[in-house]
């Protein structure tokens, strides 16, 4: 089945009902904001920050617990305790607090415009690629640089070259590197790379990266070891775990929000008078949701309802999951497709993308009428 046949087309009025109607959900969440999304974001910085300190301690007491023999048992449980505290921040509190999702809380250590996270990549450049482009542009080749990251050919839109046969490879090496991935991606190397950005402007773009990854580097893989004294390895070994479980984490959930089976993408001319419906639409058919409960929506970041967070990526992502039966039934009264599935069945379509665009490949063929109103 065409992806784009699941979706009627829909008359000018009819997009403006299915935009209201949008609309009005989020105007009932902003109205009832308020002390419990107050508490469940500062119950999740407590949670960072006790994993955190709780996962250092286990992996600095790992080796004198060899004598007893808990070596591993105790290594294990700090690398895994420090690695579900870099993905909680990453996800549920560093992402949605950069999208301002807490400002009305005026918390100046939860002010999307100020929050700095745990990761190589500056939030400065997250808010520009991430906030504005991918957010205002989704999915719209030539616009939205998070279509392939530049590495990948996700989509058959894409332009293919002999490249792109390299990519199940490049894939696993940028899953396992994520964040530095992130932090390099507004640098457009490429660019510089073909001469069309002099080295004095790569220098002075790249000198805020830069200091955000040596801190990074001197943090977690200098610092920390060293105040291990002779246990300097141990920890070492168990920071570089961490963040390698981190970056796979996060490389699946974003990638399954966005490169399923029947995610699209839209060309340029698609965005032209683009109406709010028109908006929804397109956000809609980018993104995919996962379904799987309450704690693969807090690992997930709420991304778990990508669909949802990106119609409304300002509001509280602990709003999402009770958002999301109205937003679906939304969808459904208007013939819209919702794309729903659980995580393994979304990732293997992930992988299956990655494999099959690795190798020339042509789009389907669309009606000048779908066209026209979905790109």
């Amino acid at each position: 089945m065409n992806q784009n046949s699941r979706n009627r087309s829909l008359s000018a009025a009819e997009l403006d009902g299915f935009a209201a109607e949008l609309d009005a959900v989020r105007a009932r969440a902003v109205a009832t904001l308020g002390q419990r999304d107050a508490d469940y974001i500062r119950g999740i910085v407590k949670a960072v920050r006790y994993t955190e300190i709780t996962g250092r301690v286990l992996l600095f007491a790992s080796l004198p617990m060899a004598f007893a023999g808990l070596f591993w048992a105790t290594w294990i449980a700090g690398v895994l305790l420090l690695a579900l505290s870099k993905i909680l921040e990453n996800m549920e509190l560093g992402h949605n607090v950069i999208h301002g999702q807490y400002d009305w809380m005026n918390d100046p250590q939860l002010n999307g415009k100020t929050y700095e996270w745990d990761i190589a990549g500056t939030s400065a450049s997250w808010r520009k690629t991430h906030n504005f482009q991918h957010h205002t542009y989704t999915n719209v080749r030539g616009m939205d640089d998070d279509i392939g990251y530049g590495l990948l050919r996700i989509f058959p839109e894409q332009r293919w070259r002999p490249f792109y046969l390299l990519q199940p490879f490049i894939a696993v090496v940028f899953a396992l590197l994520f964040e530095w991935g992130v932090a390099i991606q507004d640098l457009k190397l490429g660019r510089w790379w073909a001469g069309k950005t002099s080295n004095a402007q790569m220098r002075k773009a790249f000198k805020p990266v830069g200091k955000k990854m040596l801190r990074q580097v001197l943090k977690d893989y200098v610092v920390f070891p060293l105040l291990a004294g002779p246990f300097f390895l141990a920890v070492l070994a168990g920071n570089v775990v961490a963040n390698l479980l981190r970056n796979l984490w996060t490389f699946t959930i974003i990638f399954c929000g966005h490169f399923t089976a029947d995610a699209e993408t839209f060309p340029k001319e698609s965005i032209r008078n683009e109406s709010r419906g028109h908006w929804y639409q397109r956000q809609l058919r980018g993104s995919s949701n996962l379904a799987g409960g309450k704690l693969l929506n807090v690992m997930s970041g709420n991304l778990s309802h990508q669909i949802e967070h990106h119609f409304y990526p300002d509001i509280p992502a602990n709003r999402y999951a009770e958002m999301a039966p109205e937003v679906k039934a939304i969808c459904a009264r208007y013939g819209q497709h919702y794309n729903t599935g659980s995580l393994p069945k979304q990732f293997g379509q992930v992988i299956w993308r990655i494999l099959r665009h690795a190798w020339p490949s042509r789009p389907p063929r669309v009606s000048a009428e779908l066209q026209t109103q979905t790109g």
